[in-house]
């Protein structure tokens, strides 16, 4: 089994907290989208969307997140020999969380020089893959487009907040579920809590812990605790802790301030 993902996707997190949970050995492929990786012929021909991240099991290739978690969870029970089952609470938190698209979250705060900076980038990128591969030109058309209607979406106030009045509502049940039970589903870890992490994750690495987690105590709580299982070592506590929290990014900026320098030559 192969997973193409990258250390800081939300979606890539969530699908690797599953499968660390799950016991499950895999083959781990980087692709840094701010780098336009996952622009790359031959992964755009595996995936037109462009999005991480991508399992593989044989010759199955599942790319939404929730189809690969549900993936992991039947073919981990199949094997050994239970029937996999989810909660209706389980599923109600992970369609929930599903539901909240965190890039224009993410997006809007961003510094905006850094956003702009990677938004041209990233648009270069994809008219360079289209004039190298025209058989693909109509699909990397599509990611053309979308770039562009991000930025505009950027510029709506009202979608900006209302991504993060949709993030609120989901941290206020949370914390009120964290109230009755250690775990978003329960007393038990289950696939909401692995669905969950992430989005506290991404608030941390925007720094915005102050406005998000702190102020709910059962969350705040919660969330320390989490940081202690060994799948959050491996998945994120491996990038985050200390100064490993800007390794990649400081990798990626050098990567893009080269391109970008070459490009004036």
């Amino acid at each position: 089994m192969q997973l193409y993902h990258h250390p800081y996707s939300m979606d890539s997190q969530k699908v690797r907290l599953v499968l660390e949970e799950k016991g499950v050995d895999y083959t781990s492929y980087h692709v840094n989208p701010l780098t336009g990786k996952n622009m790359n012929a031959s992964f755009f021909r595996m995936n037109p969307s462009a999005k991480l991240p991508v399992f593989q099991n044989g010759s199955h290739i599942i790319f939404r997140t929730i189809d690969i978690v549900q993936y992991i969870d039947r073919l981990t029970a199949s094997l050994s020999g239970e029937a996999a089952s989810v909660s209706t609470e389980t599923a109600e938190w992970i369609q929930k969380i599903e539901n909240w698209n965190p890039k224009i979250f993410t997006l809007a705060h961003t510094p905006p020089k850094y956003r702009t900076f990677i938004s041209k980038f990233i648009r270069r990128v994809i008219i360079a893959r289209m004039s190298e591969s025209p058989d693909l030109a109509s699909m990397y058309h599509i990611k053309l487009r979308e770039a562009y209607e991000t930025e505009d979406k950027l510029k709506n106030l009202d979608g900006v907040k209302q991504s993060e009045d949709q993030l609120c509502v989901i941290l206020d049940e949370a914390e009120s579920q964290l109230e009755k039970t250690g775990y978003l589903a329960g007393d038990d870890y289950t696939l909401a809590d692995s669905m969950f992490i992430p989005l506290l994750v991404r608030v941390s690495l925007l720094n915005l812990e102050e406005g998000y987690i702190n102020t709910r105590p059962k969350v705040l709580e919660y969330y320390n605790m989490v940081k202690k299982r060994p799948s959050y070592k491996v998945v994120i506590g491996k990038y985050f802790n200390g100064w490993r929290k800007y390794h990649t990014l400081y990798k990626t900026a050098c990567f893009l301030l080269v391109r970008n320098t070459l490009r004036r030559y």
